[in-house]
């Protein structure tokens, strides 16, 4: 008897990119067989958000199968790793006619059933306030690390060579002649 679970697939729900540049949709993958890349298969489909018909959007056997008609023609890359459980996909220069939801199907034989994960992209004219407020707040952080982290180098070269400096004055003064004594007279005495 062949014992046959299901395949689990995780995405990333909800993705927003800027037209003209380039989105990963994110696919990773469990499953309960042990993965034979020969033998597993990954499609993507495509289904718009106002009328139309579901189309294929990629194709993975052995190796990848891009389109090649249709409006992901060219337009689509493989970005996944079979052995990582990774199914994701990169679309390039993204247009807003590639607004919609996206399904990811992963076969493993005899791993073959379970759901489908979906990925809804959104394609904006440009990056929203949080986005940009995301990566400026990113850059100004990294720009303060990097100072705090040389203020801190100069700080610590200043130390070591001022040190350096007071040792080589007691070098160059030699070593210190013991205190001269006062003898001191007994008064007592004539």
């Amino acid at each position: 008897m062949l014992r046959v679970g299901g395949i689990k697939i995780y995405t990333s729900h909800e993705v927003e990119a800027v037209n003209g540049t380039d989105v990963r949709l994110k696919c990773t993958f469990h499953s309960s067989s042990d993965i034979k890349p020969p033998t597993v298969s990954v499609s993507w489909n495509f289904r718009p958000l106002g009328p139309g018909r579901e189309e294929s959007v990629f194709y993975y056997h052995d190796k990848p199968y891009p389109p090649i008609e249709g409006r992901f023609r060219k337009r689509v890359v493989w970005a996944g790793d079979i052995l990582g459980g990774d199914a994701s996909i990169m679309l390039r220069e993204v247009k807003f006619i590639f607004n919609g939801t996206y399904t990811c199907q992963v076969k493993n034989p005899p791993d073959v059933h379970g759901s489908a994960g979906e990925v809804r992209l959104r394609v904006v004219a440009t990056a929203s306030y949080y986005e940009i407020a995301i990566i400026a707040g990113a850059i100004g952080g990294a720009i303060v690390l990097m100072l705090l982290i040389l203020g801190i180098i100069l700080w610590v070269r200043s130390c070591r060579r001022r040190r350096m400096e007071r040792a080589a004055e007691r070098l160059e003064r030699g070593p210190k002649p013991p205190p001269v004594k006062k003898e001191r007279k007994d008064p007592t005495l004539w």
